[in-house]
């Protein structure tokens, strides 16, 4: 009886150590799947961050621009 019960134990373990394997390997997996997302965060923020730089830029030349028309209508005396 007693061997019948080790054995009834050791099925248990075996069984146990199979689903805690199977559970740090999935837990590898998402440890990887999360280091690439948050790469692909970092690659978002870094566009976003070129997109407002690029908003900026466009800004200040339209800025220029509305700065050089408004001279030109003074000089011809098109502003009232």
């Amino acid at each position: 009886m007693s061997d019948n019960i080790e054995n009834i134990v050791l099925e248990h373990l075996r069984h146990i150590r199979g689903r805690v394997d199977q559970i740090a390997d999935d837990m590898s997996d998402l440890k990887h799947r999360m280091s690439s997302l948050e790469l692909s965060i970092v690659s978002v923020k870094h566009e976003v961050a070129h997109g407002d730089e690029t908003d900026a830029r466009q800004q200040v030349t339209l800025d220029k621009i509305v700065d050089r028309i408004q001279r030109i209508e003074k000089r011809l005396e098109l502003i009232s």
